[in-house]
């Protein structure tokens, strides 16, 4: 399959599902932690998705790279975000345990993606040494 967008990249893909699997969560949260928690949990799972579309965009190994370096922190953030969920009792551990396993798919596919970047600049580097 040929990518010609960010939208192509299944690192992306498991991320928006990351995103829309979270939508059930955060209708659990109170609505005292709607400026808080509730706010933190949305900024962080829009970054994963964010960073890999602008890192896309650059058109550069290294810039790539470092924004998808940027998405795999949200994906810590965010898992340290539904941790503080279930300490104060907002989401079940359950409820957790699926996200995580979302969480850990995201973390893999990225990655995936950041070796297959630095592969690529080396490979490009070793192109334009041969002209």
């Amino acid at each position: 399959m040929e990518i010609s967008s960010f939208q192509d990249l299944k690192c992306w893909k498991e991320a928006v599902k990351l995103r829309i699997m979270l939508r059930t969560v955060l209708q659990l949260l109170p609505s005292d932690e709607k400026y808080r928690l509730k706010d933190q949990i949305v900024r962080a799972s829009r970054s994963v998705t964010n960073n890999i579309a602008e890192g896309f965009g650059r058109y550069h190994y290294l810039e790539n790279v470092q924004f998808c370096r940027q998405s795999r922190g949200s994906l810590s953030e965010l898992e340290d975000h539904l941790l503080i969920a279930v300490e104060e009792n907002f989401i079940l551990k359950e409820d957790f345990s699926q996200l995580q396993v979302q969480i850990n798919t995201c973390t893999a596919l990225l990655n995936g993606y950041i070796n297959y970047l630095n592969r690529a600049k080396v490979e490009a580097e070793r192109e334009r040494g041969k002209h």
